[in-house]
């Protein structure tokens, strides 16, 4: 869905878009895939980094892992998780700097005028 698509989605489709969204929309699911970022982690490794429980890490990898997200894969008696999708860090950035930008602009409106120095007539 970008500035330039010529067609419109369907409501099937922005159904699933808004999907991914909703998915996306928990404080703890970005956290965890900032830490995915970095590199695979086990379950009781993200919980560590996320300064939560394994349970409650288990509860977002399951709904991260069914919007495709992330995957995951058993290795002995540990589950270790991946990134599966990078294109997450694209839509953050992004938000991120829209974020940015109205965050100055309203600093701005904050801003007081500076009083124009006049020189001294000759």
């Amino acid at each position: 869905m970008t500035r330039t698509a010529t067609r419109q989605l369907s409501r099937e489709a922005l159904t699933l878009v808004a999907g991914r969204f909703r998915v996306l929309a928990e404080p703890m699911r970005l956290e965890l895939l900032q830490i995915l970022g970095r590199g695979e982690r086990t379950v009781s490794s993200l919980a560590e980094a996320a300064r939560t429980t394994g349970p409650n890490v288990s509860k977002h990898l399951r709904v991260l892992e069914e919007a495709g997200f992330v995957r995951r894969r058993q290795l002995g008696n540990s589950v270790v998780c991946a990134l599966a999708d990078r294109t997450v860090f694209e839509l953050c950035d992004t938000l991120c700097r829209n974020i940015r930008g109205r965050l100055l602009a309203q600093a701005d409106l904050l801003t007081p005028a500076r009083p124009v120095r006049r020189q001294p007539l000759p």
